[in-house]
């Protein structure tokens, strides 16, 4: 055969191989893309070879691999979520079209995953719902007004849904620790999954558990407290209480004698502080706790007849610590605030609630102190608690109100105090709380275990 014909016979078959090359070429990425329900759009380099066949080359950022959603949940319609793919304008006749880029547009969305038939979201990079809430929960202003909380922790969390308190929003880093929370109580929450990181900024805590939830704002008449049978006719009230942890202490010693509740003074600091929550230890969810309360307010929150007693940490104007005898003179009453371990020599003036007990009044004075009821003391392991009764114990600062002393001048109270040795200061409010919580549980134990049950009984209806 010529060389002439030869040579022709080559390009001819040169040529049919590069045409049959991009027709299967064209045809497996068409089926491809039609299986996967994304069509990729490309464009063919050809690049001319001499005297030998043609390569088809894509561009490197486009390859024949099929893009397929990651795998998770099928939605309603049999679908899986997940990233959505915005597919190119197919041609009429079927065939792509040609540009010199291929793009695709993806929309980044959140995606929803299942655990235990529960659905939650995986937060985005940039998501700032966990730094926002976090810092707004922190707040006593937001708290009030919005209606929310925040709590932090497995246990105070797990506290919060078996009394029945509303979440609204549950930030968690891994599947695990979202398992340990009672998932059947938290189907109407928004739960996000986001990095420990991002928990561990955010967190109080020296150790974060890697769980922050939001609540509502839990009404204490609503939730459900698992310890009412082994309450007592006892109330605990706070007045001017300004440090967290003592209140939160103060609490946890409430819940633990079985109080049947707390009643805070608008003076107090707020008893969803994150360190008040830390401290009370789930003392928030085990009995009855009414915050920022008027005086006429608490005596509503009392039963009727109640028995109002003061702490005080002397036992008299001298300031002797143990009184001789280790008795108290009862028929001392003394008329100066001096003479009360915690209550307020005179007004603060920059404390609104004792601007409106400065009086022109000189007879009201006497040496610079106020004059208050009358008020007998008692040593706190002497009979007090005989019947339903409220103790109120006064910050260490500003000391108790007015009003509680005169409260408990209209009930027929008494100002209680423990001796301690001499050269020693007086307890810590929180401390002589738990003390006298205690030794007023096991009066009124003991009263209500005596044969005949009938003071039990009445007294069981006042607090119901």
């Amino acid at each position: 055969m010529p060389l002439n014909q030869r040579r022709r016979n080559g390009a001819n078959m040169a040529a049919y191989t590069r045409s049959v090359i991009c027709l299967v070429s064209m045809e497996r990425s068409h089926l491809l893309s039609r299986r996967s329900g994304v069509i990729v759009e490309s464009k063919r380099y050809v690049r001319g070879l001499r005297r030998k066949p043609v390569r088809v080359l894509m561009p490197e950022d486009v390859t024949d691999k099929v893009i397929r959603p990651p795998p998770a949940a099928r939605d309603a319609q049999g679908q899986k979520p997940g990233k959505e793919v915005v597919p190119m304008k197919h041609h009429e006749e079927g065939s792509f079209k040609a540009k010199s880029n291929v793009h695709l547009t993806v929309k980044n969305a959140v995606q929803n995953d299942l655990v235990d038939g529960l659905r939650f979201e995986r937060a985005l990079p940039g998501d700032k719902r966990l730094a926002r809430l976090v810092s707004v929960a922190r707040s006593r202003t937001f708290r009030e007004h919005q209606g929310k909380i925040l709590l932090e922790g497995r246990r105070l969390i797990c506290d919060a849904l078996d009394a029945g308190a509303n979440p609204q929003m549950v930030f968690f880093s891994t599947v695990d620790r979202l398992r340990e929370l009672p998932l059947d109580k938290l189907k109407r929450a928004t739960l996000v999954k986001v990095k420990f990181e991002e928990i561990k900024i955010w967190s109080d805590l020296v150790a974060p558990q890697g769980v922050i939830a939001i609540f509502s704002r839990p009404d204490p008449s609503r939730l459900d407290f698992g310890n009412k049978g082994h309450s007592v006719p006892l109330s605990l009230i706070c007045d001017n209480i300004r440090d967290p942890g003592n209140l939160g202490t103060m609490l946890r010693c409430a819940a633990a004698a079985g109080c049947h509740n707390v009643l805070l003074t608008k003076g107090c600091v707020d008893a969803w502080e994150p360190k008040v929550l830390r401290a009370a230890m789930g003392a928030h969810f085990r009995l009855p706790i009414y915050p920022s309360l008027g005086w006429d307010d608490v005596e509503k929150h009392l039963p009727k007849p109640v028995t109002v007693h003061v702490a005080d940490s002397s036992c008299g104007p001298d300031g002797s610590r143990e009184p001789e005898n280790s008795q108290v003179n009862e028929s001392h009453k003394p008329f100066k605030a001096g003479d009360y371990g915690w209550v307020s020599t005179k007004p603060n003036p920059k404390n609104t609630r004792y601007e409106e007990y400065e009086s022109d009044s000189d007879s009201d004075w006497e040496g610079g102190r106020l004059s208050l009821p009358n008020v007998d003391a008692k040593l706190y392991h002497e009979s007090w608690a005989q019947s339903p009764t409220a103790l109120v114990i006064g910050g260490e600062t500003h000391g108790l109100s007015v009003e509680a002393v005169e409260l408990a001048e209209r009930t027929a109270g008494r100002r209680l105090f423990i001796p301690v040795v001499p050269l020693v200061d007086s307890l810590n409010s929180a401390m002589a709380a738990s003390i006298l919580l205690f030794e007023g549980r096991k009066q009124l134990l003991k009263l209500m275990q005596a044969p005949g049950g009938q003071w039990k009984s009445k007294a069981g209806e006042q607090f119901s």
